[in-house]
């Protein structure tokens, strides 16, 4: 795929830096911890891209795809398997550098879906996996249109604990009380295809695909502490939490391997 220059910043008179907002320190934290997140967050079922061929009517092997947001290359890795010709778009410095570790032949280009530096009509569907919400659709939703081919598809998807698990709601309850993380109502937010797209210019299908997986204690744990509400905790803050969670699950768990379930949102659009 072709690929655009970033613009020069235009001169100004220096100014005091401002102090980063809530929402990017959570984008930026990642960075930090870009192995722990590689190591021990959860991959995606077959069956995630199977729907995603289904809804998008074109098959994986052979299209051009942009995974925007590509972080470590969980998602990257997959679509490659399927036979796509991918292209990842990653942000952030640590990320990247993890997924050059991990993805070494597969191209890799700095930048965000609010200013994507793709060509014009230049890809076949457009996938961001846990990453459009760290976008600002009134400008993705536009640069999305730009970069796919007429035809081509736009495709969001987060990986959500499944609500409904007694011990998955007991731990979002245990959340809610120690650090204000709801995830039923973050859930239910990123679900909704009006705030996915508050421009109105896409018509989204949305499926949700159940799964689950079996991982020992530390790697759910691991998994836990590498979202962003704990990366910008203080450690101590953390380990505490980590540390009394781990008594709690070895209740549900006594054999240290937790079965984590996942609700898969998928939203696919076609430009």
């Amino acid at each position: 795929m072709t690929t655009t220059p970033s613009p020069s910043p235009s001169p100004s008179s220096p100014s005091p830096s401002p102090s980063p907002s809530p929402f990017a320190s959570r984008a930026h934290s990642f960075n930090g911890a870009a192995a722990q997140y590689a190591a021990n967050r959860p991959s995606y079922p077959p069956a995630l891209f199977d729907t995603l061929e289904e809804l998008a009517a074109r098959p994986l092997a052979g299209a051009r795809v942009v995974d925007v947001g590509a972080g470590t290359g969980i998602a990257t890795a997959l679509l490659h398997a399927r036979g796509a010709d991918v292209l990842a778009v990653e942000p952030g410095d640590g990320m990247a550098a993890q997924f050059r570790r991990t993805l070494p032949d597969v191209p890799l280009v700095r930048g965000n879906g609010n200013a994507l530096p793709l060509a014009d009509a230049s890809a076949d569907l457009l996938t961001y996996a846990q990453a459009w919400h760290w976008t600002d659709p009134v400008r993705s939703v536009p640069e999305a249109l730009r970069v796919l081919r007429p035809g081509g598809a736009l495709a969001l998807w987060w990986n959500k604990s499944a609500l409904g698990v007694p011990w998955i709601d007991a731990q979002n309850e245990r959340l809610r009380h120690h650090f204000d993380i709801d995830r039923r109502a973050e859930v239910h937010n990123s679900s909704r295809s009006a705030l996915a797209d508050p421009t109105g210019r896409l018509d989204f299908a949305d499926r949700t695909v159940r799964w689950s997986r079996h991982v020992p204690l530390d790697t759910h744990l691991a998994n836990l502490g590498s979202h962003s509400a704990f990366l910008i905790q203080d450690p101590a803050t953390a380990d505490a939490f980590l540390t009394e969670e781990r008594a709690h699950l070895l209740t549900a768990f006594p054999d240290g391997t937790v079965e984590e379930v996942y609700d898969v949102e998928l939203l696919v659009a076609i430009a």
